[in-house]
């Protein structure tokens, strides 16, 4: 067993921490119920990931004392949804929830959406931990408490701000992902290097074998990394009400609406993120903010880790009416999360439709 790092996520009048190492899903009991009194524990979890990690959460919980039960959702973007949502509050009811059940989302980024989505909502709130188990949850979506449910025309607009007690990441599971799903988490460290940490973004360039070949020393540094620039964001924006939080969605803008066009089917999280991350660039180099360089230093490194940054054949004008639906938009305007170096972004307001045209064409 690795040693395991600590990094803690501080916001007015209260902290938690999220847990890196490798054995964190065989010790989740012990990390969940520490200084915490709980009789019950519901773990939620998809078809995939059962066996073995949401398995072996739940005996863990169970050796420290606990009634555990299992509910396991379909895999996929189209289990984020209202209907899902109600299901579990059904499920919740029947099996006597209430405030002093720990609920625990063992998945990737649909799981901890909405698992944390209902734990917020399901008796005015319940307590959340999280386990991630991508690489996409682990470094991203597992953190800084945004949870939420999808509907047909608009990714995440159902939603609330709920943080958990604690995140447990097991690098260790991250051997069992899929090759699909683990490129898929690439691309959102790639982000953080685009956004926020220039040197992130040089090592991931020095170190793409490593990376595909999951090499454990690469990862644990990549997802602290990753986990400590998002923790310091959250700390400083935690309701993204200043528009530092908002640079967290570089790339995704664009992303969402490919999503939303595409079903949720046809392309994992991380893959429209990809794409739209380089329609990001160019837009941005359409307005003067950065030059063909900075773009093709990101689509160097996306294609290099396996991902493709083509966007899907959308309609373009479906496009910019679905932009116009998304959270950072304002009265109809659109503004997007911009870069100007890297390692650095910024919310640009009022955004031309032709430019964004213009992005997507190229």
């Amino acid at each position: 067993m690795s040693a395991a790092a600590e990094v803690r996520v501080r916001l007015a009048g209260r902290e938690y921490s999220i847990e890196i190492g490798t054995g964190n899903v065989a010790r989740a009991g012990r990390l969940v119920t520490a200084g915490r009194k709980a009789t019950q524990a519901i773990v939620v979890t998809d078809e995939h990931v059962h066996e073995p990690h949401a398995a072996a959460v739940a005996q863990s919980l169970a050796e420290e004392g606990l009634t555990v039960d299992i509910l396991a959702i379909e895999a996929g973007e189209s289990s984020k949804s209202v209907e899902m949502a109600d299901r579990l509050w059904q499920k919740f009811l029947d099996l006597g929830a209430d405030r002093q059940t720990i609920v625990v989302a063992v998945g990737g980024g649909v799981v901890g959406d909405l698992a944390g989505f209902v734990a917020a909502t399901y008796a005015r709130g319940l307590p959340l931990v999280q386990v991630p188990t991508t690489l996409l949850a682990q470094v991203d979506s597992s953190i800084g408490g945004k949870v939420a449910v999808n509907l047909p025309g608009a990714k995440n607009l159902v939603g609330a701000f709920w943080q958990p007690l604690a995140v447990l990441v097991d690098t260790e599971v991250l051997s069992t992902l899929p090759d699909r799903e683990y490129r898929s988490g690439l691309a959102e460290v790639v982000k953080y290097g685009v956004v926020l940490d220039a040197e992130l973004f040089a090592y991931l360039e020095a170190h793409v074998e490593p990376l595909l070949g999951r090499r454990h020393d690469v990862l644990r540094h990549v997802v602290r990394r990753c986990c400590q620039l998002k923790a310091d964001v959250v700390a400083a924006d935690e309701r993204d009400e200043s528009g530092l939080r908002a640079v967290l969605n570089y790339g995704h803008t664009f992303g969402h609406a490919f999503e939303s066009l595409t079903g949720y089917s046809a392309l994992l999280h991380g893959e429209a993120v990809a794409a739209g991350m380089l329609c990001a660039s160019r837009l941005a180099e359409r307005l003067g903010r950065v030059d063909q360089t900075f773009t093709g230093r990101q689509r160097d490194l996306l294609t290099a880790l396996g991902l493709s940054v083509a966007p899907p054949g959308v309609d373009h004008e479906q496009v910019l009416l679905i932009m116009t639906r998304d959270k950072k938009a304002e009265h109809g305007r659109l503004r997007f999360v911009l870069p100007s170096r890297m390692g650095q972004a910024e919310l640009v307001d009022d955004v031309s439709a032709d430019d964004v045209r213009g992005a997507l064409a190229e």
